[in-house]
């Protein structure tokens, strides 16, 4: 085994990170000539694995345990350890999502190999495969390289690989004993926090439409609610609108909030500021508004509209809604 994909479930589906992870194997297996295996744990194993049979995969491993029935960091981290050491791949690969960074620092702990988190680019520069890490909040990108050939964790960063691009095929199925005993497990976790009754989930939105410093003072938001409506799409802000206490944290996108990559990425007064461009450079299409015509977000717009937000965005809507 070459490259193993831990996947993650999330409501009975896999993880829109887990289809991301697979993608950034497929790309560096196919340049390179390597193997990809998945492993599915927990109580959606049978559900998971046959969600990615048919992509281009050698293998899915299924991890069934009672003790995996429900998430645990003791557990999960066990349960990889033993399949990293009977199935020796050199490259594990996990989205960069809250469970993975809760339990794959045990996982390298426990084997005594490095891991390797948040990357956004991967690539193989002769004998060595390269890892790009963003820093000083995505200003700068850092190339860290292993120090052990034989096996190294990694999880991606949010839209780093785009899941689109995954490759179909035909994977085998394969069950994975594993060997664990409820005193292995100390701890446990409660049902995952939702912080609004809605459930936003900004990172699985096809459809954002975000508001920065340039909506002026919070009576304002409700054209850009509305206009959010018009299109069913969820509504979410840069760094300045959160910290006024106009809207909750759930609703931030950058360095500091959610990282997005919606179809449709519609930002209303944002200016561009690094900090939240790292959180929405993924978004397949970005639709941005502001007056001032030098702001930074119109470089990596693929629509520009210099003007005030105030003006144009009740008429959009309008035109929307008919």
């Amino acid at each position: 085994m070459d490259i193993l994909v831990v996947l993650e479930s999330k409501n009975g589906s896999l993880h829109r990170m887990s289809r991301e992870a697979i993608v950034g194997a497929q790309s560096i297996a196919a340049e390179n000539g390597l193997s990809i295996s998945a492993l599915a744990i927990g109580i959606d194993t049978d559900q998971i694995a046959s969600s990615v049979s048919g992509m281009n995969l050698d293998e899915v491993l299924v991890a069934n345990h009672n003790l995996l029935s429900t998430y645990s960091a003791d557990g999960f981290a066990e349960c990889v350890k033993q399949v990293i050491e009977k199935e020796n791949p050199s490259l594990v690969f996990v989205g960069h999502t809250y469970q993975t960074r809760d339990y794959f620092p045990k996982v390298s702990a426990r084997i005594d190999k490095p891991f390797i988190p948040d990357v956004v680019s991967l690539m193989k520069e002769g004998d060595f495969f390269v890892f790009t890490k963003t820093v000083y909040n995505g200003k700068l990108g850092s190339k860290v390289v292993s120090n052990d050939s034989e096996c190294t964790l990694i999880s991606f960063q949010a839209a780093a690989f785009s899941e689109e691009n995954i490759e179909s095929g035909s994977a085998s199925t394969r069950s994975f004993d594993i060997e664990l005993e409820s005193s292995q497990v100390r701890t446990s976790s409660e049902a995952p926090i939702q912080e609004e009754v809605s459930g936003i989930d900004l990172s699985s939105a096809d459809l954002i439409v975000s508001v920065g410093r340039g909506i002026e003072k919070e009576n304002n938001l409700q054209i850009v609610k509305d206009l959010a409506s018009a299109i069913n799409g969820e509504l979410a802000s840069s760094r300045p609108v959160v910290d006024a206490g106009w809207l909750p944290s759930s609703h931030q996108v950058g360095s500091s909030g959610q990282s997005v990559s919606p179809n449709l990425y519609i930002a209303l007064g944002i200016s561009g500021a690094i900090q939240h461009v790292v959180g929405m450079k993924g978004s397949k299409n970005i639709i941005a508004i502001n007056k001032d015509a030098d702001a930074p977000i119109f470089e990596i717009a693929d629509y520009g509209v210099v003007g005030n937000i105030l003006e144009i965005v009740p008429k959009l809507t309008e035109a929307i809604n008919g």
